[in-house]
């Protein structure tokens, strides 16, 4: 396991998406210039979604409109239809990301549409996606288990995920949204889909709810996944997935990758400064089992 990994830091968008406190513009631009800093330089910056349904969304084409300028970074933005892809074609976003469920009782209750459906919707979107040459990422939620529906079979998955890349995604991030998982069930998975989608087209969106993400990763890289989502501090939820806690923190993605000797390139006290900075900002401290130690080894120091 000595080659590269590459993170997809989904703070902004998946880490805000749930929290309640709201976070202004020019916060989530610190943010978001924070953790290029730290040098994590492939950023979910939002989503295009109504602010109604979503408010810490609310505005984000002047986010993306004040994060554009960085020619090494690329910033990925979430469309749940063709009118959130409008919006952002025109705020310059040169990478979206559609979303379909494995089960269908979560697509009905996050879109209210059958899987079919939902695919139906965005395929549109990806083929005018691809005219203008912005890149068309996919997510598949539910992939471990649905909160609605309990297990979800691989085959379900296989199915979603062999769709989104005979569309034209140029990546599928499997999205274990509940956090249910675990190693032999992700590795398991992982086998299946690699059998539609290239490995190295898959990214691993495992959330930590029960504890099983760092594991659920190592099992997923043993199989030759190099694509993990995280997100800061392990900040997130999921508003239509009760009880569903925060992605897999960056901060001990990170410090696992570090210490098997794969390099991240990302500057960990400066990931622990963008951590602290937008947990002080929400009013609760990270998640992240990494960052709160750092944290107390700090202020043991001072």
């Amino acid at each position: 396991m000595s080659d590269s990994v590459r993170i997809v830091e989904v703070g902004p968008r998946d880490g805000l998406q749930n929290e309640k406190t709201p976070v202004s513009v020019e916060a989530r631009i610190a943010f978001i210039e924070s953790l290029i800093g730290a040098g994590l330089h492939t950023v979910e910056v939002g989503a295009f979604v109504s602010p109604k349904a979503i408010p810490q969304m609310v505005n984000l084409d002047q986010v993306l409109r004040g994060v554009n300028h960085h020619p090494d970074s690329e910033f990925h933005v979430l469309v749940p239809n063709a009118k959130g892809y409008e919006a952002a074609r025109v705020a310059g976003a040169r990478v979206i990301a559609v979303f379909a469920s494995a089960s269908e009782g979560f697509s009905r209750a996050n879109i209210n549409c059958s899987v079919a459906e939902s695919i139906e919707r965005f395929r549109p979107v990806v083929a005018s996606a691809k005219s203008y040459g912005i890149k068309v990422r996919g997510y598949i939620s539910c992939v471990l288990g649905c909160p609605f529906d309990g297990e979800v079979k691989p085959q379900a998955v296989v199915d979603v995920a062999k769709t989104l890349w005979e569309l034209g995604c140029y990546e599928i991030s499997l999205g274990d949204t509940i956090g249910v998982g675990t190693p032999r069930k992700a590795r398991r998975l992982l086998r299946a889909v690699a059998g539609s989608v290239p490995m190295a087209h898959l990214a691993m969106h495992f959330h930590d709810t029960y504890g099983q993400a760092l594991a659920n990763l190592y099992a997923g890289m043993e199989e030759g996944a190099r694509v993990i989502d995280s997100a800061a501090g392990g900040l997130g939820g999921c508003p239509y997935a009760p009880g569903a806690t925060g992605n897999v923190a960056t901060e001990d993605v990170v410090y696992m990758l570090e210490g098997m000797g794969i390099a991240t390139g990302v500057d960990m006290p400066k990931l622990v400064t963008a951590t602290n900075d937008i947990s002080r900002l929400l009013g609760k401290p990270p998640v992240s089992r990494v960052a709160s130690a750092l944290n107390a080894k700090r202020r043991t120091i001072s």
